[in-house]
């Protein structure tokens, strides 16, 4: 059995965070203890950077963790946990930032958000008047060679080369079509041409699925994006589904004094404030809190700037560079960020740390959720 379907065995298992399912993507490496758990991680030089939790029963959460922290310890690496939730903390008691929050649906209540909502009514109305329709695709359709496929291939080809930062690893590559028996996909189609998609992957410790990704093309009609979030909160609610999260929104929620002034600063790269609104009007029950999380003796800004490099790609300077290569006007913006990060490293380290988060949530954010 190779490494990745050992670890899909293990998420069918304990599979608890929303980032779980993210962790077959390409890139990552694995690291087993025993039968019972795995820690999805990479690799970036310095650090160790784990995707979310172990993989493993809640009751083995705090071992697994101190035992992969000594591995790395014993290869040169630190460790730097990052989308962690407050089950990860209330287990191993370690220190944590908390880098936003992602909000949480009961698909069940779903008509009831809709009665409640005139504005998503009206989205869903414009869409379907302009002979938008949404439905879930096979996962015969998401094979190599199948149509539809195709024109997924072209839409997230299209969006890619859209986007001004360089293409990023870790948490935010874009794959509907791997492991496609395990996934939802969902697409908006106009006159038989797809014009948005929908993915959807699953969290099998608690009954839910993570709307990853949403790609809409640039002439897709206005309510696009809506028509395909009540696609799938309908086919979750006819899964019986528990839970649905739309994934986090950087520097949401309580995530203190110097990180909300971080939110401003990083404003300049991002519409961070946009993008939690975009969520928020799909009237989630409720949010819930995101981490960074790193073992003692760590401090918060190695464990910063190990996510930053992990999503890099590793390499920051390689990432900048070719960024720069695409978009010279949002570079130039990050520099103005990292000017005030050095200015920073004069002030109290809190400081830092704050600049440090939210260049990292810039970066975040670019991540294939099309507010507009």
């Amino acid at each position: 059995m190779s490494p990745a379907a050992r670890a899909l065995a293990l998420l069918r298992r304990y599979g608890w965070n929303a980032t779980g399912f993210q962790v077959l993507e390409p890139g990552y490496r694995y690291w087993f203890d025993g039968d019972d758990a795995c820690v999805a991680y990479v690799d970036t030089g310095r650090a160790w950077v784990v995707a979310g939790a172990p993989i493993a029963p809640a009751t083995r959460l705090a071992a697994v963790a101190a035992g992969f922290a000594a591995a790395a310890s014993a290869a040169g690496r630190r460790t730097t946990w990052f989308g962690t939730e407050r089950r990860f903390g209330d287990a191993t008691g370690w220190p944590a930032l908390q880098i936003g929050e992602q909000p949480v649906w009961s698909p069940a209540a779903w008509p009831a958000v809709l009665r409640g909502s005139r504005s998503l009514r009206e989205q869903l109305r414009r869409a379907r008047a302009k002979g938008v329709v949404a439905r879930a695709v096979t996962a015969a359709e998401l094979a190599a060679g199948h149509p539809t496929r195709a024109q997924l291939d072209r839409l997230i080809a299209a969006w890619q080369a859209a986007r001004p930062l360089a293409p990023m690893a870790f948490l935010v590559q874009v794959d509907l079509c791997s492991f496609a028996t395990e996934r939802r996909c969902f697409v908006a189609e106009r006159a038989g041409v797809v014009v948005g998609v929908l993915g959807v992957v699953p969290i099998y410790a608690r009954e839910g699925w993570f709307f990853e990704d949403f790609l809409r093309a640039p002439d897709a009609p206005n309510g696009t994006v809506e028509l395909l979030v009540d696609a799938g909160m309908r086919a979750a609610a006819a899964a019986d589904i528990a839970l649905v999260t739309l994934g986090l929104a950087p520097l949401a929620g309580d995530v203190g004094r110097w990180l909300r002034r971080a939110r401003r600063l990083g404003g300049a790269l991002y519409d961070f404030d946009g993008l939690r609104a975009f969520k928020a009007k799909f009237k989630p029950a409720r949010w819930d809190p995101i981490f960074v999380a790193y073992p003692p003796p760590g401090n918060p800004v190695a464990a910063v700037h190990d996510t930053l490099a992990a999503f890099a790609g590793g390499g920051l300077v390689r990432f900048g560079l070719a960024t720069l290569r695409r978009s010279p006007a949002l570079i130039a913006g990050a520099l103005a960020v990292t000017a005030v990060a050095v200015a920073g490293l004069l002030a109290p380290p809190v400081v830092a740390v704050a600049i440090l988060v939210s260049t990292l949530a810039a970066a975040l954010a670019w991540r294939p959720a099309d507010h507009r």
